[in-house]
């Protein structure tokens, strides 16, 4: 009996040894209403600009996380947006949208955030995500401006090339007008903690 409890003991010291002492830590978020995310895009003959609807977001937003070193990683931290909530300003350029994105079959774009990390000297930030787009997964760095007040406020851009997420580009007009393949998601979130 006490052969098993010293090998018990053993086994989780062992174990203790191999682990980051990183502990996993777990809070909800909300994203404010002032809170922004757009996509913007171009033709060869136009500019398009696709507003989400915020007020969409399915708050509040469980954060998953833990400390190595000066990163933060995420665990399971999706923001999803439904694809029937971007505005691109008119039913035929929404439709149109919803089209290429696939909608029916895919009907949510998620933005998996993945690592924080700062950049440069420490006062600029870099975010790891994971974006699926019409059922496609990428990894994207994107460089974050961080603003703290009461709440924070996580803003960047990012341009993402249709094909790499199988995205075939239509074109319109008996082929007068095409979509370019690069596409700017601009993101300006308000983010305030939900305290228990």
């Amino acid at each position: 009996m006490m052969l098993k409890k010293v090998s018990l003991l053993f086994a989780v010291m062992a174990i203790m040894a191999f682990t980051t002492g990183a502990t996993l830590r777990s809070t909800y978020v909300a994203i404010t209403p002032d809170s922004s995310l757009y996509i913007k895009g171009t033709t060869n003959v136009n500019t398009f600009s696709c507003l989400f609807d915020v007020t969409n977001i399915d708050n509040p937003v469980r954060v998953d996380y833990h400390r190595e070193g000066d990163r933060i990683r995420f665990d399971e931290t999706t923001l999803v947006l439904n694809v029937d909530c971007f505005d691109c300003g008119g039913r035929g350029i929404n439709r149109d949208f919803r089209e290429i994105l696939n909608s029916e079959e895919e009907p949510h774009i998620l933005l998996a955030l993945k690592e924080i990390r700062p950049i440069a000297d420490k006062t600029a930030y870099e975010a790891l995500l994971d974006i699926e787009i019409a059922g496609e997964t990428n990894v994207y760095k994107v460089p974050v401006k961080v603003e703290k007040d009461n709440s924070l406020l996580i803003q960047g851009d990012l341009n993402v090339r249709l094909p790499n997420h199988n995205i075939e580009l239509p074109s319109k007009m008996f082929g007068l007008i095409n979509i370019h393949e690069n596409v700017e998601i601009a993101f300006k979130l308000g983010i305030e903690e939900i305290r228990n």
